[in-house]
């Protein structure tokens, strides 16, 4: 595995593998990889002839108020965990190299962005489809896959690559959980022995949510109430969001009639978490 830093540098080698007409696979990622990672490393070594997968802890996807100072970071066990995974090269980034002085070109799309978290973390999306459209620039991949745990962000991406007119494949790939129902997530480092069982209260809503449907439940109402209930009566969590949706728009429903989805953000202690399910009517 090669480690590249430099933007001039990885853009070349992009151009070589397009001439030798290899099929570059592209994972973006923010380190401090865990299985969820190395998941869509592996979908990536399926999908194509190289698989290049960036880590770059992107400044401008945080709020003044959130963790960019505090979010884990460990390369050395990165490049070791994304080698493992028959990764070809990973792009290592400098901020100052991605953003330097002066810098104010940004990537918007409007719509999506005006639900669930672009409610609660302003500007957050901007950051996103910006650094992602900065990477498929350099990097030029035939595919990009990311996971559906940051569902809404899989659709953000989806449309920007849409209307952007980008020729790149967007994959979506499943959640990946703990043996205890836990999404996997960086931030889950947060998490203190006492408060992860109330951090589970996620991902059993969402079993009790189906649970529901599955008896005949269709009103949003009643299964956001349920889920709401449930998750409050464990200590430490305090709800960001629980909303049903359209799994394409991301807008509010107010009944279920083939798929929904179930989203929902919560702060367990200082962790936020997020998690979603789709809902559906059998």
């Amino acid at each position: 595995m090669e480690m590249v830093k430099e933007i001039e540098k990885m853009a070349a080698l992009s151009q070589k593998w397009h001439q030798a007409g290899k099929i570059i696979a592209f994972v973006p990622t923010m380190g401090y990889f865990h299985q969820g990672h190395l998941s869509l490393m592996g979908e990536g070594k399926k999908q194509g002839d190289v698989l290049v997968v960036s880590l770059f802890v992107n400044p401008i996807q945080f709020g003044p108020k959130e963790d960019l100072a505090a979010y884990p970071r460990n390369l050395q066990r990165d490049a070791s965990l994304a080698e493992k995974e028959g990764t070809d090269v990973l792009f290592v980034p400098e901020e100052k190299e991605m953003y330097p002085e002066g810098y104010q070109t940004y990537v918007k799309v409007t719509q999506l962005t005006k639900y669930l978290c672009g409610v609660s973390r302003p500007g957050h999306f901007k950051g996103v489809t910006t650094v992602v459209a900065k990477l498929f620039n350099i990097i030029r991949p035939h595919i990009a896959i990311f996971g559906l745990k940051d569902y809404q962000q899989y659709i953000v991406i989806k449309r920007m690559v849409r209307d952007l007119n980008y020729p790149i494949k967007i994959i979506g790939c499943p959640i990946v959980r703990e043996t205890d129902g836990l999404a996997m997530s960086s931030r889950n480092v947060y998490l203190t022995s006492e408060q992860r069982p109330s951090a589970l209260s996620l991902y059993k809503s969402l079993n009790i949510a189906q649970e529901m449907v599955n008896k005949g439940e269709r009103k949003a109402k009643n299964i956001i109430k349920a889920v709401s209930t449930f998750i409050q009566k464990h200590p430490y969590t305090k709800i960001d969001y629980v909303k049903l949706c359209h799994p394409e728009t991301l807008e509010d429903l107010e009944e279920i009639k083939e798929r929904a989805l179930l989203a929902l953000a919560v702060k367990v202690g200082k962790a936020r978490l997020i998690d979603n399910t789709i809902l559906g009517v059998k």
